[in-house]
This record gives structure tokens, sequence and C-alpha cells, in this order.
């Protein structure tokens, strides 16, 4: 069955979170603009090294320090210390500048310090658009949510996307087909997060072939990145459920690859709860123009040469119990509970690399 209104009488309740979002081709060079209007002297660029000095030039005299290490599940150790030189520095904001590593470390710098974030993605992670944050230890990844974390201002420029590599355009686009995807069901699904997916889904189903096969049309750029911001979007408000549930467990013990294991898990995770929301799936399956949603899923992901496998992405077949076991440990759903044998299953498919097939047992 599809999820109930969040209401008991069916009273939709939306609840729109702040944040200013400047998109389109040159707006980065609104940067200077924006930090003054938050206030902002003394910045921390959170960046990698491949891009730190052209950013830190743009920031002139705001530029207080650079912190490069940019790791994947953000550790917890790289959190502390890139805290520490925020305290050094005095820093009064940070300018992340990257995909969802970095946008994720300073995450985890303000919801210690409280000091605004200014994101400026350069792939299509999504991260920049949600209260949603995660730290590793210990081989497994805690997420959680906090409004504090929620990027005061996002720049999307699709010029810093052109120099984005065939071989990350695809996962990072299918990382973000996964949240317009799960927004149909997340626990605060509603009608207005649907529409915004709905859109998400149709830019990133048009404009990823594009950004693809023709890196530096800035036309599939602008196509994907603005998909990316939709799909963003429609789940900061309607929140995650089994999909990401499940990148953060395995991307927490394992340390896979993020967008590599959305690109993988996808249509796995889209077969296994279509039973339970049969009409929101119908609607993705729409949106991608195709006629199944898992099937859409597995055949975009095909066409962009995205990894096939979690084989490919370094998970060893004999890791795969365990695999379930933490999967089913962590797991709090929506839409439908999931068992240890019915993950080792949907785990042992994507494995393989096999095509989504049919669920295992009634939701």
């Amino acid at each position: 069955m599809s999820p109930e209104p969040p209401e008991a009488d069916g009273v939709v309740t939306y609840e729109a979170l702040p944040g200013r979002v400047v998109f389109g081709v040159g707006a980065l060079d609104r940067l200077g603009e924006e930090l003054a209007r938050l206030g902002a002297h003394r910045v921390l660029l959170v960046a990698s090294k491949r891009v730190a000095d052209d950013m830190a030039e743009r920031l002139g005299d705001r530029h207080a320090a650079t912190c490069s290490e940019i790791v994947q599940h953000v550790p917890v150790e790289v959190a502390e210390r890139a805290t520490t030189l925020a305290r050094e520095v005095d820093a009064d904001a940070l300018v992340a500048v990257g995909g969802g590593s970095a946008v994720g470390l300073a995450k985890a710098v303000t919801l210690d310090l409280a000091i605004p974030i200014v994101a400026v993605p350069s792939t299509y992670a999504g991260s920049e658009l949600t209260t949603i944050y995660g730290l590793s230890k210990d081989g497994r990844k805690r997420t959680g949510r906090d409004p504090l974390v929620l990027p005061k201002v996002v720049l999307y420029d699709p010029a810093l996307t052109v120099s984005l590599p065939p071989e990350v355009t695809g996962p990072s686009g299918m990382n973000a087909l996964a949240h317009g995807v799960e927004a149909f069901y997340g626990p605060g699904a509603n009608p207005i997060s649907t529409a915004l997916a709905v859109e998400g889904i149709r830019d990133l189903a048009d404009g990823l072939p594009q950004a693809v096969e023709r890196p530096e049309d800035l036309e599939g750029r602008t196509r994907t990145l603005r998909g990316a911001w939709l799909a963003g979007a429609a789940l900061a408000v309607a929140g995650a459920g089994i999909h990401h549930q499940i990148c953060h467990v395995l991307g927490g013990a394992f340390g896979l690859d993020h967008g590599g294991m959305n690109a993988v898990l996808l249509p796995h995770t889209v077969r296994f709860v279509t039973p339970a929301v049969p009409r929101e799936m119908a609607r993705a399956a729409a949106a991608l123009g195709a006629a199944d949603a898992a099937d859409g899923c597995f055949d975009l992901a095909r066409r962009l040469g995205t990894p096939t496998s979690l084989a490919d992405l370094g998970l060893a077949e004999a890791d795969l119990d365990r695999a379930a076991e933490l999967c089913a440990a962590q797991l709090t759903g929506p839409p439908r509970n999931a068992e240890v044998e019915e993950l080792r299953h949907l785990l042992g498919a994507a494995h393989a690399g096999r095509p989504p097939g049919e669920v295992t047992a009634e939701p």
C-alpha cells in the first residue's frame, strides 16, 4: 500500500526549508556578493587542492584558511581537524566547493561551530540542499538531521561541472536520481516534494546522457544540474528511506564509493519497494520515460557507463552476509521492512550485477 497521508484527516503539511539558491552559468561570480549578504569576513575554504588556489583568489581578503582533506563519508577525525582549523583562524563562514564530501565536511564543522555555509557544488550530489549530515567512525556511518547544517546559500554554476569526467558524472547523476525516486516515498513525502521529484527526474533522465556523451555541452550540463537541484530539494523535505539507508550503512562499513553504490543499488531497491508504493513508482517510471521504474533506472545506469555491480566497487562476496546483517540492524524503512534474508538476496543480485529481479517476499 502507498504511505498514508502525514495527517490522519488527510491534511498535507509542507515545511519549506530556508535557503537561497543562485542558479545559472556565471553564478560563481556572485560569491563575494553572497558572502557580503551574510556579513562574512573570515572564510574557511573547504575544497580539493585542484580548485583551492582559484577559489582562494576569488575570496580575496575574506580567505582565512583552506581545508583540503576531503574524504568520503567524513571520518570523525577529519571533521575534528577541520573544526580545529576553523577555530584557530576564527572563521565566521564556510565556503564548500566540490561534491558531497566537501559539503559534508563543512556540515560537520558547522554542526559544532554554528557558522553559515555557502555551498558551490561541482557534482550532482544534492547534499547542499538537505539538513542531513553523516560522520564515520570504526566502520559505522552515523547520520542525522539538523537545520543548523543546511547551507545558507547554494551557487549552482553549470560551467563548474563541465570538467567532470564521464566516470564521475554518471554515478553522481545516479545519486541525484536516487534522491528524486526516494522522495516519492520518504517519511515526509507530500504533493510539493513529489512535484519537485517528477521534474528533477525528467531533467536528469534527459540531461545525464548528454552530460556523459558530450561533457562540454552546457545545455546538457545545465539540465542535469537543474535536475539534481530539484531532486535534492525534494529529498530534503521528504526524507530518506531504505535506499539511502543501505548506501550509508555500506559506505560506513566498507568504504564504498557513494555515487557508485547509488548506481548499482537503485534498480534493486526500487524493485523491492514497488509492491509497497506501486502508484509512486509508476510516476517515477513515467518521469524516466520508462515502462517500469526499476528497469528504467537499470537501463539509464548502463547507458551512462556507471559501475555495474557491488563487486566492481570492491565489496567481497564473503562480506555479503555481514552486509545484510548490518543493514537489517539499522534500517527503519520506509516504505517496507526488510529482513536479513531479503536484504541478502537484494545485495547478492547487486553484487553480481544482475538486472533487478522480482522481490522475494510480500511487503
